[in-house]
């Protein structure tokens, strides 16, 4: 039997050849982007109900009603007929009527902060499994990953094991950029002075490709990292490599760090700052900054005091 994969590739073979696109989007390794993909699929042929009949129709009535076809029928007074306005209106109608029900479903399933509900489509996610929780920071012109529990901090690399759901809490240092592993998910803005999250798992061992999807100055196209998923058993020995070989990575070295910069290599951090995405999120990484949730304390309980008053 041919395989899902490859009914899908077929399917789409001729918008790929001329959109020139990575067929990893087809055939992804993570269960949120095989629901995106198989989305895609479903919507596409929804569509080609009516875009192949027309097209067929359109030929049809070309060469049936050629000039020189004198076999064919001739009613210049002909203007209406309730059963081809029937068809004409009321196919279209049902076709956008499946693709409301899809986008409304789709759209609370794939919801990027939605905790995800299962491995894949035959596996719900084990009870005594705990996510991973990424803290990902989109700099000028690279990326920078922190995972909190782990202690450990990654610059233009990021590792997850296999089959674990994975948290991502997102925001960029100074300008809008865009999270994307396409093996793995959809695209998730980046903004600074803000969060944004995405839950994801990847299925397959593998090592993929990550980027920025939105255009953000001069370094853009080099903000690219490697995205591996590995066994837990290897997940385990890279955090522990991390450790061992990386410095640490306090405010004063994030601030360093931020700078504008390209073709930064792969670096690791063994210790990190606990506080450190916390202030970067809320704007007070340097000394003597009062944090945006802080401000927002003051300002409503200073407001509140003066009612009272």
């Amino acid at each position: 039997m041919v395989s899902l994969n490859a009914r899908r590739g077929w399917i789409l073979l001729p918008a790929l050849l001329l959109a020139g696109c990575n067929t990893v989007l087809m055939n992804p390794s993570g269960d949120i982007a095989v629901q995106q993909g198989n989305l895609i699929v479903v919507s596409t042929l929804l569509m080609l109900l009516i875009i192949v009949p027309v097209i067929a129709l359109t030929i049809l009535f070309a060469w049936r009603y050629r000039k020189n076809n004198t076999k064919a029928t001739y009613e210049p007074d002909w203007d209406h007929s309730t059963q081809l306005e029937l068809v004409i209106w009321g196919a279209p109608l049902l076709i956008i009527i499946a693709l409301g029900l899809l986008t409304w479903i789709s759209t609370h399933t794939l919801d990027p902060y939605r905790k995800l509900s299962r491995l894949d489509a035959t596996r719900p996610i084990p009870a005594n499994v705990k996510p991973l929780t990424v803290e990902v920071i989109a700099l000028d012109w690279k990326w920078l990953f922190i995972y909190p529990e782990q202690g450990i901090a990654t610059v233009n690399e990021l590792a997850a094991p296999v089959d674990v759901p994975i948290h991502f809490k997102i925001t960029a240092s100074s300008v809008m950029n865009s999270f994307f592993i396409p093996a793995l998910a959809g695209q998730i803005y980046a903004m600074p002075g803000m969060q944004t999250s995405l839950n994801a798992v990847i299925n397959k061992p593998g090592e993929f490709d990550g980027f920025s999807a939105n255009y953000s100055g001069a370094g853009f196209s080099d903000m690219r990292f490697k995205f591996h998923g590995m066994t837990p058993q290897n997940f385990e020995k890279w955090v522990q490599t991390a450790k061992a070989g990386g410095g640490a990575l306090k405010r004063s070295d994030y601030m360093q760090l931020a700078r504008p910069s390209q073709r930064e290599p792969v670096r690791q951090y063994g210790a990190v700052d606990p506080d450190l995405y916390h202030a970067i999120v809320n704007r007070c990484v340097e000394a003597n900054q009062m944090c945006m949730d802080k401000m927002m304390t003051t300002g409503a309980n200073g407001k509140m005091e003066h009612a009272h008053e």
